[in-house]
């Protein structure tokens, strides 16, 4: 690890925590340090606290290295930020955007935004030094491009790079959403945590793996595509062609369906209401129906959380992660569902397995996506480049 990653990923340290983390004797890591700084990359912001002798200087990265840019595409929403080195969010904008309306209509509204939020900073598009930018689909990530994306029809072989450097002459770095929802709890995590999962429930399901501290992304940048693990062989057929994928069985579409039939079938009249009201079930009236006590909501929500804690089940055994980070709209859509998909990984996982295991929420939320992928940009810029300009 080269001095600048190390002090990225701690957020600040002093140089005799820069010697430790990178392996440099003391003069190697002073020297080091004071080039940094010299350079414009590193700034000393302040002594820590003192362990008995003089208080030594935090070392952070420089604001003056420049800008980075975050854009963490969803099915229907977009979340945009400017960031400074050091990962401080500098300038933010989230909307509602349909990713089925193809790259031409999406990026040029990515584009506009990213001009607004430079202009609200004051700042010229050579001073952003690196792009992220997470997409909900399959991406052959050294390429950065996306390969036969099931929700987003015209986006296959699009190059995004090439879109934004027509403006920008930063890197562009692509990834599925999913992996940078991983980085953002890396960074967040200060990559203490060699081990973990996170998985996103929405309109899919899909699982970023951060292995041995980085992110896994398998021969091609398919790993963690877990949603089209079939957990029923005679389950309904998958937009894939599969039949019984968990993605179809259990996520959010399958919760509306499964409610809507208990709304038709009279086994739900708080659902048969909201059907009449507003003529669609959603996810989240399940959710709510659910909250109320609803006992068909009640069994639709078991069932998701127990078919998706099957899946992550045989995903726990054979990865031994020490953490399940949950996030995306249907992980917070009650607590019979979290608590169904412990009892099923705890159930069908061998007790090694779960011996440390920890299922949670993850701490970032929706925000974990956008700051993976400054997260992203700033890693990928400097291991590209060697060091940043």
């Amino acid at each position: 690890m080269t001095a600048l990653e190390a002090v990225f990923w701690s957020a600040g340290m002093s140089r005799a925590e820069l010697a430790e983390q990178t392996g440099f004797s003391r003069s190697k890591a002073n020297t080091a340090a004071s080039s940094l700084i010299a350079r414009g990359m590193l700034d000393e912001t302040g002594p820590q606290a003192s362990s008995g002798g003089r208080r030594p200087e935090t070392l952070t990265l420089s604001s003056s290295m420049g800008l980075l840019a975050g854009i963490d595409l969803g099915a229907s929403s977009v979340d945009v930020a400017l960031f400074s080195p050091d990962m401080t969010t500098l300038a933010h904008h989230a909307e509602p955007i349909e990713v089925s309306d193809g790259p031409g209509i999406v990026l040029s509204r990515v584009r506009e935004i990213l001009a607004d939020l430079r202009q609200r900073c004051g700042v010229r598009s050579e001073q952003v030094i690196g792009i992220g930018m997470g997409v909900p689909g399959p991406v052959e990530f050294e390429r950065g491009l996306l390969v036969a994306p099931p929700i987003m029809p015209g986006w296959e072989g699009f190059s995004i790079r090439d879109y934004l450097g027509e403006e920008y002459r930063a890197p562009v770095f692509i990834d599925n959403d999913v992996n940078v929802m991983a980085m953002g709890e890396m960074w967040r995590l200060h990559r203490e945590l060699p081990n973990f999962l996170v998985v996103k429930i929405g309109t899919g399901i899909g699982c970023g793996i951060v292995c041995n501290h980085t992110i896994y992304r398998g021969a091609n940048g398919s790993a963690g595509d877990v949603g089209h693990i079939c957990v029923d062989p005679a389950g309904e057929r998958c937009h894939c062609g599969n039949q019984g994928c968990v993605e179809v069985m259990a996520a959010g579409p399958a919760i509306a369906r499964m409610g809507t039939e208990a709304a038709k079938a009279g086994k739900s009249a708080v659902l048969a209401q909201v059907l009449e009201t507003q003529g669609r079930i959603r996810p989240e009236d399940v959710g709510q129906a659910s909250r109320g006590g609803d006992v068909a909501a009640n069994a639709i929500i078991k069932l998701s959380g127990k078919l998706i804690g099957q899946m992550l089940a045989s995903v726990v055994n054979f990865f031994n992660p020490s953490h399940v980070f949950l996030c995306g709209g249907i992980s917070h859509i009650g607590p019979l569902f979290l608590a169904s998909i412990r009892q099923s990984i705890y159930q069908r996982s061998l007790p090694l397995s779960t011996r440390h295991l920890e299922i949670a929420y993850a701490p970032l939320g929706d925000r974990a996506g956008v700051i993976g992928c400054a997260a992203m940009a700033l890693q990928e810029t400097m291991r590209v480049r060697g060091v940043l300009p």
